[in-house]
């Protein structure tokens, strides 16, 4: 079986995410913005795997269309740590890479299916 790219992609961010917040909780006591990171990072992959058992292709697309919000929600709070002094650039650009990948991901997955549904 071939392997999903995008789900092994995103799982492997929740995970660094999710470590991401442990680090802003324990370290920089910064517990509301983490808290939106963390809900929104975690958020891309749990979407991806739902959209594995869609009921139609309609609601594989809006599972996938819903993903990549989060995933630009969560360059929105990454980028908003960032500048609220939380976060170096080093740290932030290796989690933007990241994100920017999945987003490039989900809109090709997007654009691709959309196509072939018209």
């Amino acid at each position: 079986m071939k392997e999903n790219i995008v789900k092994t992609k995103s799982f492997e961010f929740a995970v660094k995410i999710v470590k991401l917040y442990q680090f802003l909780t324990n370290s920089k006591k910064e517990y509301i913005l983490s808290k939106q990171l963390l809900r929104s990072g975690t958020a891309i992959g749990a979407l991806i795997r739902e959209s594995e058992h869609a009921e139609s292709r309609a609601d594989f697309i809006h599972k996938l269309a819903v993903a990549l919000k989060e995933a630009t929600e969560t360059a929105y709070w990454l980028d908003l740590i960032h500048y609220g002094g939380y976060l170096s650039d080093k740290i932030v650009k290796s989690y933007n890479s990241l994100i920017d990948e999945l987003i490039r991901l989900l809109v090709s997955i997007l654009k691709t299916i959309k196509k072939k549904t018209n």
